[in-house]
């Protein structure tokens, strides 16, 4: 196996905005990329030292509806359609500049077309595209399993090729992703017949129960070796539902129980250190359903630590006196 995480590395972040909200059941994530920039994620990122270009929000107004037959079970469908494409076309486009794209949503329906623009490009370089989606959900529902019908429940199902929505992209290319090369993190709300679905293909689940008995550490190392010994790259769907409540009041699907504040940080530096990150979605933050901002900039907070940032120099110098000497 070639170690490339050194040679791939980049110093230039593309920010791109999707300012979708209708795949969720509440209305507001629109404004996540507005949040995002004010909390200042361009400026953490400057300051670690990256080139970011800001390519703005994307806008899907003036482009007409597809021909292609709606499927039932699948709430906004056009729109969603509509989006998924523009997004799958210019996320490729910016994967092609060499720069790492961080894509500010909007809700989970994004996925459906950064991960396939990334998975596209990875396959076209002759890599496996890994994506480890950090959400409260498996969204792994179809328009045959879902009980709600809403469309961000089904962006992981859509990213490892199952049927259901077979239009959505048109004629940009579908570069579906292996089951195996997704991996579900924090987990804490699957339905019923999404669970079925999800053993049926053996998707990986680190739910809050192994993350309770193992430690986030240990499982997220655990992963990063399956990455590197294929050789992949690495995409990280950061649901910010993936916290708790309590860290992440601004979202439309609260779940309890989710991760700490220490721990997602803990999580963040260990993908930055592995060196394996080369695309990021920021999802689901609803700054209506927010407390004077306090998610966005938990969010900003934990980009910064995949990035580099350091809360505290890990490293112990070799004269330093530790507890107990």
């Amino acid at each position: 196996m070639t170690d490339r995480t050194t040679s791939d590395r980049t110093r230039r972040i593309a920010l791109l905005g999707a300012p979708i909200d209708m795949g969720a059941s509440q209305r507001g994530t629109l404004m996540g990329p507005a949040a995002l920039r004010t909390a200042g994620l361009a400026t953490l990122l400057e300051n670690l030292d990256f080139e970011v270009v800001d390519h703005g929000d994307l806008s899907v107004a003036g482009i007409p509806d597809p021909s292609d037959e709606p499927p039932q079970n699948a709430n906004h469908y056009r729109e969603i359609q509509r989006w998924t494409r523009l997004l799958s076309h210019r996320a490729y486009d910016v994967a092609k500049s060499g720069a790492v794209p961080i894509f500010l949503g909007g809700d989970h329906t994004l996925s459906m077309g950064s991960v396939n623009a990334m998975a596209r490009h990875w396959q076209e370089r002759g890599r496996k595209l890994f994506v480890l989606w950090l959400d409260a959900h498996a969204d792994y529902n179809t328009p045959a399993t879902t009980i709600t019908a809403n469309m961000h429940g089904m962006s992981a199902a859509f990213l490892c090729g199952e049927p259901g929505l077979d239009g959505l992209l048109g004629k940009e290319p579908r570069a579906s992703i292996d089951p195996g090369q997704l991996e579900l993190f924090g987990t804490r709300s699957i339905d019923k017949l999404e669970k079925e679905l999800m053993r049926t293909r053996r998707i990986r689940v680190a739910d809050m129960r192994q993350i309770d008995e193992f430690g986030v550490a240990v499982l997220i190392r655990r992963f990063i070796e399956r990455v590197k010994e294929s050789d992949g790259v690495l995409h990280v769907s950061f649901d910010v539902d993936f916290l708790d409540p309590c860290v992440a009041p601004g979202v439309g699907t609260t779940v309890p129980g989710g991760a700490t504040y220490r721990e997602a940080h803990l999580i963040m530096e260990l993908l930055h250190d592995s060196g394996l990150v080369r695309s990021v979605d920021i999802v689901e933050l609803n700054p209506f359903l927010d407390e004077r901002g306090r998610t966005a900039r938990t969010a900003v907070e934990l980009i910064g630590s995949l990035f580099g940032q350091q809360i505290a120099d890990r490293p112990t110098p070799s004269n330093a006196i530790l507890p107990g000497e």
